[in-house]
């Protein structure tokens, strides 16, 4: 790496390089870990736990079962659909053992939008919660599924705890809807079924791709990066160096997971890095039932939480979260949207912890940049650029703008995917010499810290200025009586866009009056929202991230601002 002016402000004991080369795949990285910690517990799920040795047993049943019984060779999709839960690890691991893709699919996607995924994937398996198996339904004639493995929540839990958990599921909460997929088999029997097949170790090199990663589809049709063992190894290795300084030698370490293990923040950093480092992994699979959360996390004092804002944020609403044991915790990482200041100064007061912010996309397995996690971080940038990665600012024309001036964030890492499955039309606008265009605009200051100054297409461009909804958001956000803002541009007769608020209100005495009036102190004129609408909650992803898009497309079909 050359001699970037963020190298000096690296913490003590990270390495400015990583060899990508390390590990010839994804399989020789989890396998080594699988024997180092095999009697330490690897993830843990309703009070129920598999060490390292029960998840390489039991991913390798899986993965015999994937070859010997379903004839599944190396480079087939197999598609995995399900929250967090035991099961996950298994399947994922062992898809990627057999020398599988992975397709990481959203449960609570609508058959339309599985239907695309699959179809472009070319997915021959899918492993399904039972809840959204109604769905799968629907349109798997459409596609080439030929093999589905249906479990329910509860069917890796120990004792008459999965029966019941299923029961109430099903039964009680009525969350499974009826389904009929002839020659479904259920993941219990195809893991008995597993473990008196033989599996053999395929040949897989670095290249070979390991997932397809789905895009949100939030500037268009969604598309799969394509994320091969090379890619998803370097992340794991640069990530590792990234922790360093919170690691200590002999101490346990355990990871609060409460964003999913399909999302690829929680993939790639919880999922691998985590289990790569022997960390005790503790799952959540409703993160939205915060008391069930909070008492989680009372059983389990931790040391690493990841998430992004929204769920930060709603913790800190919440009585219980606030009597937690925070003596352990040594490491919040928010990444997936904006960490807002007035959710970062709350976090710091009530845990004694920072909450740091890292950036990353489905296209770069994902983290690009990320704060230090020794205390130098700075509160409002996404931080230095990882191990191995060069970042740069480009204008519209390819060029490399000053510092301190906002361009598009472009990168280079051995963790950037090769391009998006199949669609080499798509891949050549997102590549310019050989740099990758993240379609975030942002400012790196003269010691190489980079600040994300918003969504490029998200801009919204007041009387000729630039208006980015980040800074809006993060204004309103710091207003006592505000819960959640998502800002956008609306269009204006006299300004062309002008900036528009939804409110979650904390305190219901809020008035639009009153926000504006606030906003007018901490912004500039042209910033101030001209429009306030007070909402009782906001169009989220399924990790929390405030959808934009889905504000503008709702506005637009009730409201005239002509």
């Amino acid at each position: 790496m050359k001699d970037y002016p963020w190298l000096k402000h690296y913490p003590a004991g990270v390495a400015k390089e990583i060899n990508p080369d390390e590990y010839t795949s994804l399989i020789e990285l989890l396998g080594e870990a699988m024997k180092k910690y095999a009697d330490q517990t690897a993830f843990l799920n309703m009070d129920k736990g598999f060490t390292y040795r029960e998840v390489d047993e039991k991913s390798t049943q899986f993965a015999a079962y994937l070859q010997k019984k379903l004839g599944l060779k190396k480079g087939d999709r197999i598609a995995i659909q399900m929250p967090n839960c035991l099961q996950y690890p298994i399947v994922m691991f062992g898809a990627i053992k057999a020398g599988l893709v992975v397709v990481n699919t959203n449960p609570l996607y609508t058959h339309k939008e599985m239907e695309h995924q699959f179809k472009d994937s070319g997915a021959k398996a899918i492993v399904i919660v039972a809840n959204f198996a109604f769905n799968l339904e629907k349109i798997i004639a459409n596609t080439d599924i030929k093999h589905v493995i249906v479990t329910e929540l509860g069917d890796f839990l120990k004792g008459i705890k999965g029966p019941i958990v299923n029961f109430v599921v099903k039964r009680i909460k009525k969350m499974v809807p009826s389904f009929s997929i002839p020659g479904a088999i259920s993941l219990k029997q195809a893991m008995k079924e597993g473990a008196s097949l033989q599996f053999d170790k395929p040949e897989i090199r670095g290249e070979d791709v390991a997932f397809l990663q789905y895009t949100g589809g939030t500037t268009g049709v969604s598309k799969g990066a394509t994320l091969s063992h090379r890619n998803m190894v370097a992340h794991t290795l640069q990530t590792t160096q990234w922790f360093q300084p919170i690691f200590v030698e002999g101490e346990e370490v355990v990871v609060i997971t409460a964003l999913p293990l399909y999302h690829i923040f929680a993939l790639a950093v919880n999922g691998l890095l985590m289990f790569h480092v022997g960390a005790k992994n503790v799952l959540i699979t409703n993160p939205r039932d915060m008391k069930a959360f909070c008492a989680d996390m009372k059983k389990n004092p931790f040391s690493i939480i990841t998430g992004v804002n929204t769920l930060f944020n709603g913790l800190l609403n919440q009585e219980s979260f606030k009597t937690l044991d925070f003596s352990k915790l040594k490491g919040a990482i928010g990444g997936g949207m904006a960490v807002q200041k007035a959710v970062a100064e709350r976090w710091r007061e009530v845990t004694g912890c920072p909450l740091v912010e890292g950036y990353g996309l489905s296209e770069t397995s994902p983290v690009l940049a990320c704060n230090p996690l020794d205390g130098t971080h700075r509160n409002g940038f996404i931080g230095l650029p990882v191990p191995s990665t060069q970042i740069v600012l480009l204008d519209d024309d390819g060029k490399e703008v000053p510092v301190g001036q906002p361009g598009e964030i472009c990168a280079k890492g051995p963790q950037v995917m090769s391009g998006y499955w199949e669609r080499p039309d798509e891949t050549a606008k997102v590549f310019v010499d050989g740099w990758f265009k993240t379609g975030d605009i942002g400012i790196i200051d003269k010691d190489g810290f980079v600040k994300i100054v918003d969504r490029k297409k998200e801009m919204i461009l007041v009387s000729g200025f630039n208006v980015y909804p980040n800074e809006v958001e993060d204004t309103v956000a710091s207003h006592p009586k505000v819960l959640e803002v998502g800002a956008i541009g609306v269009p204006d007769p006299k300004s062309n866009e002008a900036v528009k608020v939804f409110v979650v209100k904390k305190d219901q005495s809020l008035t639009e009056e009153e926000l504006i009036s606030f906003c007018r102190e901490g912004l500039t004129r042209y910033k101030v929202p001209k429009h306030v609408e007070f909402v009782k909650e906001l169009p989220k992803s399924n990790v929390g991230k405030i959808l934009r898009r889905i504000l503008k497309e709702n506005d637009a079909k009730v409201n005239s601002y002509n």
